[in-house]
């Protein structure tokens, strides 16, 4: 079964952010979900100005982080300063931290980890007007493409949409090489009985 990504967003997402890596993704085989607090469709912020509005597959109340495999948050100013208000969207991160899923988070997004207190003693990367609150949460900031910690997988800015949507390819194929694993020790330990 092909492993499944959860993307959180609202109006206002910086709109590569968004669908440049779900296009990555989808393309190297994994399935996507889209959820959103607001129903309907939503609009990303694109040169300047709003972008076209994109179908929300699912309403946030509708998701748990046991049915996903990562989770995605595409950044813009506006999205993750909105969507870090939400108890609902802080508790779904909390939940793929605690299960050591993979959460990558771009640009501003990087906000949410900080709403959800999972930055303290990692080492993240994010938009540059973020790195003093990243800091003060007690984050280790680099100025780099991508930054990974354990589950977290951060990047700066658009520029780096293409080595941060191969890093979360990669954790996502290291997981499955883990369960294919652990289906063959299971399947082994049965033929042994």
């Amino acid at each position: 079964m092909a492993k499944r990504v959860l993307i959180l967003a609202t109006d206002g997402f910086e709109q590569s952010e968004l669908l440049e890596p779900r296009k990555l993704l989808e393309a190297a085989g994994f399935e996507t979900t889209l959820a959103s607090p607001t129903p309907g469709t939503i609009r990303g912020w694109h040169d300047g100005d709003w972008g076209k509005p994109i179908k929300v597959d699912k309403d946030i109340e509708d998701v748990s982080a046991d049915d996903f495999d990562a989770l995605l948050l595409p950044g813009g100013q506006m999205n993750p300063d909105i969507l870090r208000m939400d108890d609902r969207v802080i508790e779904l991160i909390e939940d793929f931290d605690s299960e050591n899923k993979p959460i990558a988070a771009i640009c501003h997004a990087p906000w949410l980890l900080i709403e959800a207190d999972i930055v303290d003693g990692r080492t993240v990367t994010g938009w540059p007007s973020i790195h003093t609150d990243l800091e003060n949460a007690g984050a280790e900031v680099v100025d780099q493409a991508v930054a990974i910690d354990g589950n977290l997988i951060t990047s700066r800015k658009p520029e780096d949409i293409p080595a941060f949507a191969q890093a979360l390819i990669d954790a996502l194929e290291e997981a499955e090489e883990e369960d294919e694993d652990d289906a063959e020790e299971e399947d082994d330990d049965i033929e042994e009985l």
